[in-house]
């Protein structure tokens, strides 16, 4: 699944913790049962500042979700981690001092969710970034007030996996960049925005985010 936090994502239903548990759980059983040594990976909750019956904030939905009894029914938990306007090392503290008390409007959040499953006795499991990036939208304004410069997007991202690896070793696991284009992408799609190329087929065309991860050092 994908975002169950939000209600566009729930069949465009209220987010409902207690009602993902009982999916988690039927898919884990379901899963460990064909091949237990599969990973299974919660699904990524967006980081968001609204409230019911359209959303729950990330922070929020996770401890609804061990109140619910999720934690024997995934091996990893799966985060979303966009930048939005800030640099990588910026801390949530930091954050919310811009943004009216806001800690999720930047990658460092990821760790609010860490210190979460801490607290629930899960700190023994790893998380899962399954979307991360900065966006460089000058056209949708719910995204164009957070653009960075293409520039800005290659720098920010090496900066984040060099952050992580520093400072969320040994639980930080799979990092996965948004994204690469799809071919039928536009200017009119947000999701244009986020890639580190362009569309295209058979050309291949690449942004400076994805020149700056190809030659980081691994």
């Amino acid at each position: 699944w994908n975002e169950p936090n939000l209600a566009r994502e729930w069949s465009g239903f209220q987010p409902d913790p207690a009602g993902y548990v009982e999916l988690l759980k039927a898919c884990y059983i379901g899963i460990k049962t064909a091949d237990p040594d599969a990973i299974v990976i919660s699904a990524g909750l967006a980081p968001t500042g609204n409230g019911l019956p359209e959303a729950m904030p990330d922070a929020d939905y996770l401890v609804a979700l061990y109140e619910a009894g999720a934690s024997p029914y995934f091996d990893v938990l799966g985060v979303h981690a966009p930048g939005f306007k800030y640099p990588p090392e910026m801390s949530p503290a930091e954050v919310a001092d811009d943004t009216g008390g806001h800690r999720f409007f930047c990658f460092r959040h990821v760790e609010d969710l860490r210190d979460i499953m801490v607290h629930y006795g899960d700190g023994h499991k790893q998380i899962a970034v399954l979307e991360m990036g900065w966006t460089i939208d000058p056209i949708h304004p719910n995204y164009a007030w957070f653009a960075v410069t293409p520039e800005q997007q290659a720098d920010y991202l090496v900066r984040a996996f060099a952050y992580a690896k520093a400072n969320w070793q040994p639980w930080i696991g799979l990092m996965t960049v948004i994204s690469i284009a799809d071919p039928s992408w536009t200017e009119n799609d947000e999701q244009y925005w986020w890639a580190i190329t362009e569309p295209g087929w058979p050309e291949t065309r690449v942004r400076p985010a994805y020149e700056a991860l190809r030659d980081m050092e691994k």
